[in-house]
């Protein structure tokens, strides 16, 4: 939809609107979901009625904003799932996901609470949360994974790593990486 809108656009509004996106990701992936709308809107160099024209919510703005980074999430736990050893598919998905929430704090807060009604990341999030549920499953039944491991686990996990605190974007990955190795000897059977 997102592709179809854009063609049907005016090139300034087309314009605006990859202004106010870019501005969005920024200051989610920086300082969360918290920021004002009128924020962005000034980030973006662009009036809060334009902003609010393309995106009359902060949940639509939310769900656009964060498209690539679920694309990315579906990746992930998909490469997980067609791993043949379920520990390693399970592992390089907590490893990966780990990092992907570490280098955008906001996706992380959507991902895991924010946003309820905004119906389209909720089915996004369903589907990745089910696909997750199933990659813990297959490596319990390898004996792999402790048998007392739930998805609830896993989501304490990313929320516990998007409040990892560190000068700069690489060493909050470098930080994510190493709690990650820690979260997994913890589950690991």
């Amino acid at each position: 939809m997102a592709d179809q809108l854009s063609h049907l656009l005016r090139s300034d509004a087309r314009d605006n609107r990859e202004r106010i996106l870019d501005a969005a990701r920024a200051v989610f992936a920086a300082d969360g979901l918290d920021v004002p709308m009128r924020e962005i809107a000034r980030r973006a160099g662009v009036g809060p009625a334009t902003l609010y024209r393309r995106f009359p919510t902060k949940e639509l703005l939310v769900t656009e904003a964060f498209a690539d980074q679920m694309r990315a999430c579906y990746a992930i736990v998909d490469e997980g799932l067609a791993d043949p050893d379920p520990w390693h598919g399970f592992a390089s998905m907590v490893e990966r996901l780990c990092e992907l929430h570490a280098r955008d704090r906001g996706f992380t807060a959507a991902f895991v609470s924010a946003f309820p009604h905004a119906i389209d990341f909720a089915a996004d999030r369903a589907r990745a949360l089910r696909s997750i549920a199933e990659l813990i499953r297959r490596a319990q039944e390898a004996g792999q994974v402790r048998p007392d491991v739930v998805l609830d686990d896993l989501v304490l996990i990313l929320m516990a790593n998007s409040g990892i605190q560190a000068p700069s974007p690489a060493a909050r990955v470098v930080a994510s990486r190493r709690f990650a190795a820690l979260a997994l000897r913890g589950l690991r059977a």
